[in-house]
């Protein structure tokens, strides 16, 4: 194993942070599994799958069980993590400037597109190691200009040319849950069934330009680029990524994180990159993949307490009951029902919610949003 540090452009006189990877194998000896936690630096539930998938590389690599490369970036957010606002961790948007550190990564298809459109040919691994060139010319090119910037670089350079990129974050209060893009899913599918994921959540760009779609997205989003003008090479899906949300915030234990991190061992196993006497089954599927524009999101009529009748992981009918929301000072209850038949599978902790906001998430089997799919 490997370890490096990363500094980060300083924001201020005097102080700086820095990014840590941990690398395991050879570069070049086989698949490259990059794997980061906690960009949204208030979810903690994949920083202790992070510390115990450390420990399971380690002995795999000692054991000489590695063929290929992995990247591990335990705490993938040291900006956030430092953020506290009256005792409270503030690690989903950047304080300076309310950008959400998972979002606004770079169109990497049109940062790429004029420098090898001209240069692809007919030998389809040839041109995934000659994109894979051209976005790593991009980035080294790429002089940031604040720390967020920075990091956003940082990560990018580190995962830009893995085959594999797992994104591990939470919900407030949620079952595991898996987000991919479409290109991404014939081959992520046994690794949401190796977790046990209770809902998954397919698009084919959800929108502004998270980190795991900026580098999945690159590869089909330059395929369709090349094909409009009339470019006719092959092109693979150079690299599959996925979102995984780790239950909720609460949900930091050993026995999770251990689960876990056996989970996602396997599934290494499985793909050949650990080796073992006899790779695992995969697990049966827990649920059906759903578009994630059929996911609906449940909000309040009105100020109040919020009392929930469903639980997460519920299955609900389009008409049942998710919540009450209670103003003790007009003496109302407002009723919250689900207008989708599907699991619920996310709410929020806080039980007080101000009108408009937010309660839940129904992951439903038929798409009827549009647009931007993705919440701030």
């Amino acid at each position: 194993m490997q370890r490096v540090d990363h500094p980060l452009l300083s924001p201020s006189l005097g102080s700086h942070k820095t990014l840590t990877s941990f690398h395991f194998g050879t570069p070049g000896s086989g698949r490259k599994i990059y794997i980061e936690a906690s960009l949204h630096a208030e979810e903690l539930p994949g920083m202790l799958v992070a510390h115990h998938l450390r420990a399971l590389f380690e002995a795999a690599e000692t054991a000489g069980q590695l063929q290929g490369e992995i990247v591990l970036v335990p705490v993938a957010n040291p900006i956030g993590l430092a953020q506290r606002l009256d005792h409270k961790p503030m690690g989903r948007f950047e304080l300076d400037t309310s950008e959400n550190f998972n979002r606004h990564y770079p169109d990497l298809a049109a940062a790429v597109e004029p420098a090898v459109r001209d240069v692809l040919g007919q030998d389809a691994q040839a041109n995934v190691r000659t994109v894979r060139q051209a976005v790593g010319t991009y980035l080294k090119n790429w002089r940031p200009e604040t720390e967020l910037q920075s990091l956003r670089r940082t990560l990018l350079t580190l995962a830009h040319d893995a085959d594999d990129v797992l994104d591990l974050h939470c919900d407030c209060e949620g079952v595991l849950h898996f987000y991919t893009e479409e290109a991404c899913w014939p081959h992520m599918q046994e690794l949401a069934h190796f977790l046990g994921a209770e809902a998954i959540l397919l698009a084919k760009s959800s929108g502004n330009r998270p980190i795991d779609e900026c580098l999945s997205g690159a590869w089909w989003q330059l395929a369709d680029r090349l094909k409009a003008k009339g470019v006719d090479v092959p092109l693979p899906q150079g690299c599959c990524s996925t979102t995984i949300e780790l239950r909720g915030e609460l949900d930091v234990s050993h026995a999770w994180a251990q689960k876990d991190a056996q989970a996602i061992v396997a599934w290494l196993q499985h793909l050949g990159v650990l080796a073992c006497s006899q790779p695992p089954a995969v697990p049966a599927a827990l649920c059906a993949a759903t578009p994630l524009a059929g996911s609906e999101s449940l909000h309040a009529p009105a100020p109040g307490v919020v009392v929930f009748a469903a639980d997460i992981g519920q299955v609900l009918k389009a008409g049942d009951l998710v919540a009450e929301v209670i103003d003790p000072i007009a003496n109302q209850t407002h009723r919250v029902c689900a207008g989708v038949t599907g699991i619920f599978y996310a709410r929020i902790r806080d039980r007080y919610i101000t009108a408009g906001g937010e309660l839940g998430k129904i992951a439903s089997a038929t798409a009827f949003r549009s647009g931007e799919l993705l919440g701030a």
